[in-house]
């Protein structure tokens, strides 16, 4: 498609000797223009829903066309193919690696609606006034610079964000309750011996690194001075225990892909392993039972948003931010909140979701109804109760983020060796 690159001032005022003469109202010339868009988004299969573009197209006018990847793809993606996109839909560590490459443009916050409804982890780091900022590459932390064209991030609210936050979780393990016929407790247990040849971690470094450090903290063996940052040593002290527990068997698989854990955990080859929450909700949509085990320990969480590629402008431009306004009015929001994430305008959320829905994935009440998945399927019952309990209980208990650390280059090399091993 040719690409259109004139703003929708210029449309409304040049136009408007078009407009008198056809007597059209300046937002219908606008809603004429805009359905002649295609907008190009990225990210990984968490959100790069094909339902979210239907409903896009229906709302909005334009296209918007996703490529789902899985994690390491997309920071390649947004670090070297600028021209390849117009929308980055990125995790916060991601923006870390990418936005000094300039391949992105900071975002006016005097354009986002509803951006004094943006929970405070992403503004502040802090869930309520006392909370405690978890280590790692807490969102707010790379989430604002100074202006346009900044290519380092600036210590508070400025404005100009990085990323507009949509979507975050607290992460954990995974179970299969039936397989396993005991309480689950602690991170430790991913290296149990007990489990020889059925548990899994991810294969994207920067994550399965951090599910790394809450084991061996957990067992004892290391203390980190800051697990999102560790030391060359903190390093290799870590790989030598999952290298030692890889050679020993302990691992049946290393999956990339949302896909692959879902099979791992459904066919029973694998009974505890890192785990995101729509997996969860897919092997138990099939009827199997599996559980997002709350660990002694605390959660590693994360936290999403859209990025704008340095190149959009004009009309695209304003396209972009009339969809990310849309995004965060709360139907994206109700869609991934029924799979267990957490949206990052909760508050305009609730509008999308049934009492039954919203007191089960956001309160932790039990639930009054049957609650199904975006999809239809059941995935609790009358009574039920979610893994973890409450919003606040769950982002309360954040142990650590995602994580992009000083010694990056480092790290990658150890986890190469690692999977090679």
């Amino acid at each position: 498609m040719s690409k259109m690159r004139y703003s929708r001032r210029a449309v409304l005022k040049g136009g408007a000797a078009a407009v008198a003469a056809s007597t059209l109202p300046a937002p219908m010339v606008w809603a004429q223009e805009i359905k002649n868009i295609t907008l190009r988004q990225f990210g990984t299969g968490v959100s790069n829903l094909n339902d979210v573009a239907t409903k896009v197209k229906e709302d909005l006018g334009f296209t918007l066309e996703m490529t789902a990847l899985d994690s390491d793809s997309v920071t390649q993606r947004a670090a070297t193919q600028p021209d390849s996109f117009d929308i980055a839909d990125i995790e916060y560590w991601i923006c870390k690696k990418v936005w000094p490459t300039g391949n992105l443009q900071a975002m006016d916050t005097s354009k986002i609606t509803n951006y004094d409804k943006i929970a405070g982890t992403f503004r502040s780091g802090k869930l309520t006034p006392e909370s405690v900022v978890a280590q790692g590459t807490a969102p707010h932390t790379v989430g604002f610079v100074d202006g346009p064209g900044s290519k380092t991030f600036a210590d508070t609210e400025s404005g100009w964000m990085t990323l507009i936050p949509t979507i975050y979780n607290a992460d954990t393990l995974g179970i299969r309750p039936d397989l396993i016929g005991r309480p689950i407790e602690s991170w430790t247990e991913l290296l149990n011996p007990e489990f020889k040849g059925k548990a899994s971690i991810l294969d994207i470094s920067s994550i399965g690194i951090m599910d790394m450090a809450m084991v061996c903290e957990a067992m004892g063996e290391i203390q980190y001075g800051d697990k999102g940052n560790m030391t060359k040593e903190e390093i290799d002290k870590t790989f030598v225990i999952f290298t030692e527990a890889k050679q020993n068997g302990q691992f049946r698989a290393f999956w990339k892909s949302f896909d692959e854990s879902v099979n791992l955990m459904a066919s029973g080859e694998v009974v505890i392993q890192s785990m995101w929450s729509p997996a969860i909700t897919a092997v138990k949509s099939r009827g199997i039972p599996c559980v997002y085990q709350p660990l002694k320990e605390g959660y590693r969480s994360w936290g999403g948003g859209l990025g704008l590629s340095s190149s959009l402008s004009g009309l695209e431009l304003e396209a972009a931010y009339e969809y990310i306004n849309w995004y965060l009015s709360g139907w994206v929001g109700g869609y991934l909140m029924r799979q267990g994430y957490y949206s990052a305008v909760p508050e305009t959320s609730k509008e999308f979701m049934s009492d039954n829905e919203w007191g089960y994935w956001f309160e932790g009440k039990p639930a009054t109804d049957i609650i199904t998945s975006p999809t239809g399927d059941e995935l609790a019952k009358a009574g039920d109760v979610r893994d973890g309990g409450s919003f606040t209980e769950r982002m309360g208990a954040v142990a650590c983020w995602n994580s992009v650390m000083d010694e990056n280059q480092y790290m990658v090399r150890k986890w190469n060796e690692f999977i090679a091993a």
